[in-house]
């Protein structure tokens, strides 16, 4: 099924670059060819008035003008560059309901594009209520990386840890994977037994039936995270983009321990799709 329908969630301080990973997301979904619907959220709460001299309201420009409706414009304004079919909409709900509010709408779509702000709590909150409650993928798109990223995915790895959620996201990302020009399935393991070479292989071929022209191979852990090994392995092969499954531990096995979702969301090396 080709990725038709892209949602943007929109919540954070309108910093340079959370405006340039909007930006980089919607040439993502005019990429695609996909419509792109953004939803900017507001926190729901009373706010003390303070009093602003009027030059003070001069220098800061738009007085009142809320983070949501900054966001808002640098969508439309990237929307109106790209030419993409877009709608957008805003509102404010309380804190602790933003991330179920965005899950819910991400339900009404095929895939979820989410800036990143790095090792950010609030960040880490939403992209796990995606996961858990959306029902649908979500692509990463690291702020601090946000120069560097390309919104064509030609150079792809496939985190390939054997899971039903690792197959999972293959699925749903075979789309990117099609129209990709290389594909790496990388097992991160010290040892390459016949197990893991016939898992990958097997993998390997199912995407040929596809259209999906695919090589195998592992990376050596090392004594290294897994999560760091495949943020290094990305690196030093100019990966544009990884596709991994989510939380193959315990979600609360990762949040005590760590854990390869974990170390991935609190900074991607490049744009990573995850599905749970």
């Amino acid at each position: 099924m080709p990725i038709k329908d892209v949602f943007l969630p929109l919540v954070g301080q309108p910093r340079g670059p959370a405006l340039a990973a909007i930006e980089t997301c919607v040439a993502v979904a005019a990429d695609l060819g996909a419509r792109i619907t953004a939803l900017a959220l507001e926190e729901d709460a009373f706010v003390r008035p303070t009093v602003m001299l009027p030059d003070a309201a001069e220098a800061n420009g738009s007085v009142g003008a809320g983070d949501s409706q900054h966001l808002l414009d640098a969508f439309t304004r990237a929307t109106s560059r790209t030419g993409i079919r877009a709608q957008s909409r805003s509102a404010k709900v309380p804190a602790d309901q933003i991330a179920s509010v965005l899950a819910e709408h991400g339900r009404f779509s095929d895939l979820t594009l989410l800036p990143v702000t790095p090792h950010d709590s609030r960040t880490e909150h939403i992209i796990e209520t995606l996961l858990f409650e959306s029902g649908r993928p979500v692509l990463l798109c690291p702020e601090q990386h946000v120069d560097e990223l390309r919104p064509e995915f030609e150079n792809v790895m496939i985190a390939w840890d054997h899971s039903a959620r690792a197959a999972r996201a293959v699925g749903d990302a075979r789309p990117i994977l099609q129209a990709a020009a290389l594909v790496r399935v990388v097992t991160v393991a010290d040892d390459k037994s016949d197990a893991i070479v016939q898992s990958g292989t097997a993998l390997v071929d199912h995407l040929r039936e596809h259209g999906v022209y695919a090589s195998f191979e592992t990376a050596k852990g090392n004594g290294s995270s897994i999560g760091k090994v495949l943020g290094s392995w990305a690196n030093s092969h100019a990966i544009d983009a990884i596709v991994m499954g989510a939380y193959h531990h315990s979600r609360l096995n990762e949040i005590v321990w760590g854990g390869v979702t974990k170390t991935v969301i609190g900074e991607p090396p490049c744009w990573v799709m995850l599905s749970y």
